[in-house]
């Protein structure tokens, strides 16, 4: 197979998760949990999966949004976003709740056209929070909001119940 190069044609798509697409986004976060479980003390349940409990309120709850990434028409990754901050209590926060793109899609823009689609999709103010151990996506999102918002990125740390934050805030505008 051919690798992928980050100046070729790659066709972006964020495309609202709808309720049937939950088992897609379930499997995608298989792997997701698998790659965070080096920051993270995740254990596999009995059934060999870590699950996410919380995957089905994203079709229940208002302010919960989940995206699917898409690649060439292939999924490549996905992005849960809920309003409300989880680290200083804003109710009006828009937050990047989790986010992943699978490897093979990596380093190639698709993360940051993925991120950027979503922020230009709920326009307000953003959070994206990042785990202190987490350097490799310390960069990734300081990149992608730097390029967003043409502005340099410089995160707020903040410790919030015993964890550690890098948190990016800025603002949105609808097509920005």
């Amino acid at each position: 197979m051919a690798g992928l190069q980050r100046n070729s044609s790659l066709k972006v798509e964020v495309v609202p998760a709808p309720p049937e697409q939950e088992p897609l986004l379930a499997n995608l976060f298989e792997l997701y949990a698998h790659d965070f479980s080096e920051f993270v003390a995740l254990e596999l349940g009995a059934d060999g999966r870590f699950g996410f409990a919380q995957l089905p309120s994203y079709w229940t709850e208002p302010g919960r949004h989940p995206f699917l990434v898409r690649v060439n028409g292939h999924p490549a990754g996905f992005v849960l976003v809920w309003k409300g901050s989880q680290v200083s209590g804003d109710a009006e926060v828009w937050d990047v709740a989790e986010f992943f793109v699978i490897r093979r899609y990596r380093r190639l823009g698709v993360g940051t056209a993925a991120a950027h689609a979503v922020w230009r999709r709920l326009p307000g103010r953003w959070e994206v929070r990042v785990l202190d151990q987490n350097q490799r996506a310390q960069a990734f999102w300081a990149r992608a909001v730097g390029e967003f918002t043409g502005d340099a990125a410089a995160p707020k740390v903040v410790d919030s119940e015993g964890v550690r934050w890098h948190v990016f805030s800025f603002e949105s505008e609808a097509g920005d």
